[in-house]
């Protein structure tokens, strides 16, 4: 095989050191906006923090109330909608993924593409029903109902890809089951999915991170400050009266270090899906 010339590899690293650089800008930038007392947009275009301070962090997390620990409260909120949201998208999907994978009924095929067709119309067009229906059934500015909403959103998505991937595990495993004397529940749960971890650890942080990151419902359905997730709090930062960019810049931060730990934690069960089906026998 032909090496590539001295030339084409320079070439290639300084093309890729110009694209990371280009990447890293905007981040670069919040974490300045971020460490500086009197952040604002201006100062140059050099990322870099004139005078370093941590005080931008010690006002976001140290927002308090009357209450108590505000700060406190809203990131609860936050982490449980999303934890709640990711494991009713798990169990919902699972088992809806696996009866449209296995089993040939009548109407499957509508199904199917039923759950695609919802995939065509973001949440903020459902805004009104969603919000007459919770007030009826009393989960209005209720973080169970908040994240029943999101699961509305997450399990479609999750239904598709966990039937592409049960479709790729052989049957001959679930009658090998039957033989040993497993029901269906049992193979579902013993056989089925240990084998699919690598699609749920995906369908589990697809879901955890479309509640994470969502804004426009939590902030309509959402009317107390105790009951905001932290999107929402982020927003409070920035309105038409002026923005507190340091502040904003810390919060982001903040905000994004659950969703990054939750990927590096489950960054295997990414690499074993993406490798999954490569080599056969």
């Amino acid at each position: 095989m032909r090496q590539p010339s001295q030339s084409r590899l320079i070439l290639t690293h300084v093309g890729l050191v110009v694209f990371t650089a280009l990447t890293l800008y905007p981040v670069l930038w919040v974490f300045r906006l971020a460490l500086e007392s009197d952040a604002g947009l201006g100062g140059g275009l050099l990322p870099i923090p004139r005078d370093v301070t941590l005080d931008n962090f010690r006002n976001v997390l140290g927002t308090t109330d009357s209450h108590g620990w505000l700060f406190g409260k809203q990131l609860f909120n936050s982490i449980f909608v999303s934890v709640l949201t990711a494991l009713m998208g798990l169990v919902l999907s699972a088992t809806a993924a696996y009866s449209l994978s296995r089993w040939d009924f009548p109407g499957r095929n509508r199904a199917i593409g039923a759950f695609l067709v919802t995939q065509m119309f973001p949440g903020v067009v459902m805004l009104i029903p969603i919000y007459i229906l919770l007030d009826k059934v009393g989960l209005l500015d209720s973080l169970l109902g908040l994240a029943l909403v999101y699961s509305t959103t997450s399990v479609p998505f999750s239904v598709w890809m966990l039937k592409g991937y049960f479709d790729t595990i052989p049957r001959a495993l679930e009658e090998a089951a039957a033989l040993d004397g497993c029901t269906r529940f049992q193979t579902f749960f013993t056989v089925i999915l240990p084998l699919a971890k690598p699609a749920l650890a995906v369908v589990a942080l697809f879901s955890f991170m479309t509640a994470w990151n969502e804004f426009i419902l939590a902030a309509t359905l959402m009317g107390d400050a105790r009951s905001y997730t932290l999107p929402v709090v982020l927003n409070g930062y920035v309105d038409e009266y002026g923005a507190d960019w340091g502040a904003f810049a810390a919060g982001a931060i903040i905000v994004s270090l659950p969703v990054m730990a939750l990927f590096f934690a489950l960054q295997r069960y990414f690499v074993e899906g993406l490798t999954a089906g490569s080599v056969k026998g």
